[in-house]
């Protein structure tokens, strides 16, 4: 069940992915949040240079497993515009993060590419839950679908 503290988590989220747009990157925003509620650390995608393991929720993952505990890292929830790629889930994963809340699925994100005729992802796009054992996922969240996929028509054509 989504919370207004959930709603909150993803608009900021929304908000990052707006930011990379903005700075000319793929819109895809990440926040970690505590099981206290106070956003730890918070990251846009980044690769517009060219390295595309660039992601906000790779970063999470790394920046989680130098700054905090097991036990911490698996209290935490990470909030995603998008549902991790496989890249970033294996990464959540063997560091031991807790629950997964993303706007918009991965799914949802190949229509959409699909719809504006852009080239199929090197990478498939598997679920969170077909690369981590006992991933604890909510999403795709119904309310940001519309602005998570105006974004991604922004990018593709402009």
């Amino acid at each position: 069940m989504i919370s207004n503290a959930d709603q909150k988590y993803l608009q900021r989220c929304v908000d990052l992915a707006a930011e990379a747009l903005a700075k000319g990157d793929e819109p895809f925003g990440s926040v970690l949040v505590s099981a206290e509620g106070e956003v730890l650390f918070e990251d846009h995608n980044r690769v517009s240079g060219g390295d595309h393991t660039q992601h906000p929720e790779f970063a999470i993952a790394r920046w989680a497993a130098q700054n905090m505990s097991a036990s911490e890292r698996a209290k935490a929830t990470v909030y995603t515009s998008g549902e991790h790629c496989p890249m970033c889930a294996a990464a959540h994963g063997w560091v031991g993060l807790g629950r997964i809340v993303y706007a918009s699925s991965s799914k949802q994100l190949s229509k959409w590419l699909s719809e504006l005729g852009m080239p199929p992802s090197p990478v498939r796009a598997l679920s969170i839950g077909e690369v981590i054992n006992d991933a604890v996922t909510e999403g795709p969240v119904e309310e940001f679908k519309d602005q998570v996929h105006r974004l991604h028509i922004l990018y593709r054509t402009t």
